[in-house]
């Protein structure tokens, strides 16, 4: 049936575009921006837009976006999956599709910093801003901060994330701020996972903004997760990352991590969408038992 629901889609973009600000505003929305038990599990798909398709071993594996759109649809409609964070020709797809209804949308706001790109530091804000996410009736947006001391393009990326972060409180709607320290090796950029450089990272992120009272941070799993964490008094939920060869090490350190007490939940894509053995659902399923 999936084929038949994605030429609805082209089909409706093709001679209805309005339809999108129509679902939009028909859409019914989450009753909490939390989770009815206070946890959020978010499943992201917004790495596309940064021309980063890779998932585990396969080089191009979100480059098909029918497939990924089914593989959405099954993680959304698995019990316990809150909602889901995009781009807006992913969320505006799924909105299309009817799977938003009573989910958190958020959405991804800086998607300039092209993977592999001269320019990936300067991670300009090509996605949503704050009066487009309200204007969607989303429930928040999330940007990408990485902070290179040897490249002046990160001033600029601060700023602008510094912004956003405000510019989402005055509407009451969060900033999820996912914050790195980052190097260049050999052309390409690396984050630093270091105990010490993700505490560096929070804290910076923690202080974006005229207030701080709506922001999130996105964080993944590193060594001294309980030192890492004390950094911030801000909620936060763990980024899946990769698409690991070993799962259950991946589920693990997750379970770990989930008992501190300001981490909130999970914002996971690849490592759900993708996972080695194709089954999606179990892969979600066993994400939201960890909570």
């Amino acid at each position: 049936m999936f084929p038949d629901r994605l030429a609805e889609i082209i089909e409706t973009r093709v001679r209805r575009p309005g339809l999108v600000a129509e679902a939009a505003a028909a859409r019914r929305r989450a009753p909490s921006v939390v989770g009815p038990e206070g946890r959020l599990v978010i499943v992201a798909a917004d790495h596309p837009a940064r021309g980063s398709l890779g998932a585990g071993r396969e080089r191009l594996a979100m480059a098909d976006r029918a497939d990924l759109l089914e593989r959405l649809c099954v993680a959304l409609d698995r019990p316990g999956v809150d909602g889901v964070l995009g781009t807006a020709d992913v969320l505006e797809d799924l909105l299309l599709l009817g799977a938003l209804d009573g989910k958190i949308v958020i959405g991804s706001m800086n998607r300039g910093g092209l993977a592999g790109t001269v320019f990936e530091i300067d991670d300009r804000f090509t996605g949503y801003d704050a009066p487009a996410i309200e204007r969607m009736g989303f429930d928040g947006g999330k940007m990408l901060l990485r902070i290179d001391p040897d490249d002046p393009a990160t001033a600029a990326t601060m700023q602008a994330c510094a912004q956003a972060v405000s510019g989402l409180a005055e509407r009451r709607l969060m900033a999820m701020v996912e914050p790195f320290i980052s190097h260049r090796t050999d052309g390409r950029v690396f984050n630093d996972l270091a105990p010490e450089a993700m505490i560096r990272a929070l804290s910076i992120a923690s202080g974006l903004g005229t207030t701080s009272a709506y922001t999130w941070l996105k964080v993944p799993v590193v060594e001294d997760m309980e030192q890492v964490m004390a950094a911030s008094t801000l909620p936060a939920l763990l980024l899946g990352g990769e698409v690991a060869d070993d799962p259950e090490l991946t589920f693990a350190g997750w379970q770990k991590a989930l008992r501190l007490p300001n981490v909130m939940g999970l914002v996971a894509g690849r490592s759900l969408l993708y996972p080695a053995d194709g089954d999606v659902a179990a892969a979600v399923d066993t994400a939201v038992s960890l909570l």
